[in-house]
């Protein structure tokens, strides 16, 4: 963290005060952010075979990616209104709370119709405490360190999912889909109380740099929200939405494929996911360190291309060894994601960060909700169709951010 935080975004800092420069929210929120990850990924990847094991149809498959992206879509904006309303603690918290209600719904789950009732609490995490941790590091960080601070929000994001599917896909392999995900399930609870308790060292209000959490607390409506976000981040939001229908045609159904139609076993499934977040986290910090240099657009244009470039990689592999390459593929998806991030906060009001950052995930979400039970449509004509008409779709998304936002915007 000291290597990446340099010295002359801080001039006069000597080093024994430059560990200092990493705020305390920061740091709390990567470590809350690694256990839910890491308690989350030993079984979120297997939940559509789960599911399947529990009678589901393809078509219920589909339902569930739609489900899914309904509730993270739905979740985001009442997150940024919790966030900016009672603090980044009790938001982050309360969260937490939610989605260990909803693991204990799936582990719970005698059929596959109520995991669907228990979803919008599992979504919690990733979808309603999603603005906190964006306000969290838009308030502590100066614009200039942002694409470093989402830098190191994503690296411990991956550094579980690096670990943890592989394990999980172990778990299967011992125990059967059913049993296995639920062992992942019951240690998921156990980390959300860990988590829980190490949300309480957020301050209540604001970390170093950030406006207080209660400020203009009630008053704003969605509109007045929309009507401050700038033209840039609309089009931003444009492009966004059409790679994330890229993602989501084809998302749960890349476990289908790759086991199914490839014949890959779920723990070689679960190295792949770990080979995935590998990727990622190797690109990280150069792309972080190109960003100062070159600026941010360059990189979101390639998040947006290896989106597009994913689902033919994964339909163009006939093998264990060409899913390998697939997956690496996948996960330079990540390369320009800090840079997109850092974007939406330094466009986003500060005093409307937590809702700003909401509604634009709101839409988007929306936006994408039908993509997945398209893609199961699709998948029952052929498998492989949902993964060609959602490369169209990146491909579409990545033009579109090219060619309509300038790069000073970004």
């Amino acid at each position: 963290m000291e290597r990446v935080l340099r010295d002359e975004d801080h001039p006069g800092q000597t080093t024994e005060t430059r560990a200092s420069l990493v705020p305390p929210g920061i740091i709390v929120a990567a470590a809350v952010t690694f256990v839910m990850t890491a308690a989350e990924e030993l079984w979120k990847r297997f939940v559509p075979r789960y599911i399947e094991a529990l009678g589901a149809p393809i078509l219920a498959v589909g339902a569930y990616g739609t489900l899914r992206d309904l509730a993270d879509a739905m979740l985001q904006y009442p997150g940024g209104w919790v966030t900016d309303r009672f603090g980044r603690r009790a938001a982050l918290r309360a969260f937490i709370v939610l989605a260990s209600v909803g693991y204990a719904g799936y582990l719970w789950s005698p059929n596959w119709a109520l995991t669907f009732a228990a979803l919008p609490f599992v979504m919690c995490w990733a979808s309603a405490a999603s603005p906190t941790v964006f306000a969290i590091i838009g308030d502590a960080l100066p614009s200039a360190r942002r694409t470093i601070g989402f830098t190191v929000q994503s690296m411990t994001r991956r550094i579980p999912i690096a670990i943890a599917p592989a394990l999980g896909g172990a778990m299967i392999a011992r125990f059967g889909v059913r049993d296995g995900v639920r062992v992942g399930l019951g240690i998921a609870i156990a980390g959300a109380a860990l988590a829980f308790i190490v949300a309480g060292a957020i301050d209540r209000q604001t970390t170093s740099h950030g406006v207080a959490a209660d400020t203009h607390s009630g008053s704003t409506s969605i509109r007045d929200v929309w009507s401050r976000m700038p033209p840039p981040l609309r089009r931003l939001l444009v492009s966004d939405v059409l790679v994330r229908t890229c993602e989501s045609l084809v998302d749960v159904f890349v476990v289908l494929y790759a086991t199914r139609v490839i014949g890959a076993t779920a723990p070689q499934f679960g190295v792949l996911v770990s080979i995935q977040m590998v990727a990622s986290m190797v690109v990280y910090v150069p792309a972080a360190a190109l960003a100062r240099r070159i600026g941010r657009k360059p990189l979101v244009v390639a998040t947006f291309v290896a989106f597009a470039l994913f689902p033919l990689a994964v339909i163009a592999a006939g093998s264990l060894a060409g899913l390998v390459v697939a997956f690496v593929v996948g996960g330079l998806r990540e390369t320009g994601e800090p840079a997109r991030k850092a974007t939406i906060v330094d466009l986003a009001d500060a005093a409307y960060r937590g809702r700003t950052t909401g509604l634009y995930y709101l839409v988007r979400g929306l936006a994408i909700t039908p993509a997945a039970l398209v893609g199961g449509a699709l998948w029952s004509v052929r498998p492989a169709l949902p993964f060609v008409i959602a490369s169209a779709f990146g491909f579409l998304g990545a033009l579109v951010f090219a060619l309509s936002v300038p790069a000073r915007d970004v």
